[in-house]
């Protein structure tokens, strides 16, 4: 249950509250009204009464002709109204006339009455409702004073005098009516800004709770200027969030990059406190560093990156420029290269950046290797082919015999730079365009036949038989040249390289989902350990003078391990038990 559902809501709280100040307002208007007109009907009684006194002291005062008793007597029964108690009084409070008991001696002093005591003082005096001591009776009694006595009438209250003393009803019926009608009007105004009131409060409960606002703005409809306000709130709220998300999005990206670039990235704030690192910047930080950072903030704590700690400080007590400050720096470590780079922003935050660029040092140093040994491959058939023509060209008397062989030396250097140059296309090709490569279905098994056949001459010269254990029908998807390569350097390598009268060896001796495993081998001489690992690489020979003698560039090897990672498998080199060179390898079925 929800905890607001044991208050009263805000508009019933103010209209409660309003409400019951106005109803204190009017019952005390009421009060009043009633008091004042009270007040007024008793005033315009004694005023009557007054009249009357005035007219009974005048008669008294001009005739002393008859006594005054007895003209008292008659004046009352002849000029007063019915039941009108008339009292003649002393300054001393000894009454002297009374028209409801002749009997003086039963009349007690009354200078202590009420209406007698303001009579002396002020002229005139009443008072409302007293119980007369002489009849028993509660009469409402109105007193004038004169210089020689007090003239004092009282009226019984009887159900005549009652109703004139009752206070007029009818500002009490309108007075209700009024107030009603008015209760209705604000209760009808505080339900409108309720409802305003209400969406505000269940908007900032979304908004607290980071809930989608979905608000029906019956409100924002009203013509009321918290309708209005609360529109604008929620618009203006909407735009927020809308900006939030987008923003909360673009972090995500952000992150997500972070993660998975190739260079560290550490975000700190001016403070040197972590915002913002992902993996690769804790394991290059430490791999440089000597000892194990328990926290990314420790990177500040290493030597070698000590002068861009420095650069850091420096900077931040400069004052701040537009432009963003940087740093790079070339660390070399544990046999690796990084370059770290440092960025600082307008608010002083700063990222640093660490990259190993070891690979593409190493990169930079291969394709220096290979432009220099492609330079001295290519000089040496080049050079050989330039000097036999130079003989031929400077000895007009050289014999017929002798320019046949020198030409026929131009001609099979000539075959070598072909080859050389050949397989220099294909590496460049595999380097730079294996997307490109077209893929189609190739039956490994007919490939290996064919090769098999187009060396079945220079086998038996060299008596070497082949046991070819593939089954039929072994196919992948793949590039036939490729695949062709692979298979025929590998044939073309242990001719020339294993000797003579020994057997080669191809087999397909697993299989899987996803790979085929092959086995390519021979009985031959076989390669020292220290050479194994070294001869996938360009232009890299066992024996340097062996090999160009036997025509070999020194790059078909690295042909076949190329057009292996181009078609999804991997390879490798050992020296088997029966003794010769044994290459194992895997082609993926699908690539």
């Amino acid at each position: 249950m929800n905890n607001n559902s044991h208050f009263l809501s805000f508009n019933r709280k103010l209209f409660l509250s309003v409400i019951s100040l106005f109803l204190v307002f009017v019952v005390c208007f009421l009060t009043y009204q009633y008091q004042r007109e009270k007040e007024y009907k008793i005033e315009l009684l004694h005023s009557k009464l007054q009249d009357y006194n005035s007219r009974l002291y005048e008669e008294i005062h001009e005739d002393s002709a008859h006594s005054k008793e007895q003209y008292l007597d008659y004046y009352v029964k002849k000029y007063t109204l019915t039941d009108l108690r008339v009292t003649v009084i002393k300054p001393n409070g000894d009454v002297v006339y009374d028209s409801y008991e002749k009997d003086k001696s039963k009349l007690k002093n009354h200078i202590e009455r009420k209406e007698i005591q303001r009579a002396l003082k002020k002229g005139n005096g009443y008072d409302v409702r007293r119980t007369s001591q002489t009849t028993g009776v509660s009469y409402f009694y109105s007193a004038t004073a004169y210089p020689d006595f007090t003239v004092r009438t009282a009226l019984p209250y009887n159900v005549n005098l009652t109703n004139s003393l009752k206070t007029d009803r009818h500002y009490l019926w309108f007075t209700g009516f009024i107030t009603l009608v008015l209760v209705f009007i604000f209760y009808k105004f505080t339900q409108k800004l309720g409802v305003s009131i209400k969406q505000l409060r269940e908007f900032a409960q979304r908004a607290d709770r980071n809930e989608p606002i979905e608000i029906a703005l019956e409100s924002a409809t009203s013509q009321n200027e918290l309708g209005e306000i609360s529109h604008h709130i929620i618009e203006i709220y909407k735009r927020l969030h809308e900006t939030k998300e987008a923003l909360y999005i673009e972090r995500e990206k952000l992150i997500t990059h972070l993660q998975i670039s190739h260079e560290g990235l550490g975000i700190f704030t001016k403070e040197k406190k972590e915002i913002l690192v992902n993996n690769l910047f804790n394991q290059y930080a430490n791999l440089i560093s000597d000892s194990n950072l328990l926290s990314s903030e420790d990177v500040f704590t290493i030597s070698e990156l000590q002068v861009i700690t420095d650069f850091i400080g420096k900077m931040q007590n400069r004052p701040i420029q537009k432009e963003e400050k940087r740093m790079s720096v070339t660390i070399n470590k544990n046999g690796r290269t990084f370059t770290v780079e440092c960025i600082i922003f307008q608010d002083l935050s700063f990222e640093i950046s660490i990259n190993d660029i070891t690979m593409e040092e190493e990169q930079v140093r291969l394709k220096r290797q290979l432009t220099q040994n492609i330079a001295h491959e290519l000089k040496t058939p080049v050079s050989s082919i330039q000097g036999y023509l130079e003989t031929i060209v400077n000895n007009d008397n050289i014999p017929a015999d002798k320019m046949k062989v020198f030409l026929e030396r131009c001609y099979a250097q000539s075959n070598r730079l072909t080859i050389l140059l050949r397989d220099i296309s294909v590496l460049t090709r595999m380097d730079e365009a294996a997307s490109m490569i077209e893929m189609e279905k190739v039956d490994i098994s007919a490939i290996v036949n064919n090769i098999i056949n187009e060396v079945s001459l220079e086998l038996e010269e060299r008596k070497i038989s082949v046991i070819n254990s593939l089954k039929k029908n072994i196919q992948i998807r793949g590039n036939y040249s490729l695949i062709y390569s692979i298979f025929r350097n590998l044939t073309d390598n242990a001719i020339a390289y294993a000797g003579s009268n020994i057997q080669i060896y191809i087999n397909c001796f697993r299989e899987d989902e996803n790979y085929y495993y092959f086995s390519f081998s021979d009985t031959g001489v076989g390669v020292s350990p220290e050479h194994l690992n070294r001869l996938f690489e360009r232009f890299y020979r066992v024996d340097k003078g062996r090999s160009r003698k036997l025509g070999g560039t020194g790059l078909g090897l690295a042909i076949v391990k190329n057009a292996v990672i181009i078609h999804g498998g991997s390879i490798s080199a050992k020296n088997s038990q029966q003794g010769g060179l044994e290459f194992v390898f895997t082609l993926a079925k699908e690539k």
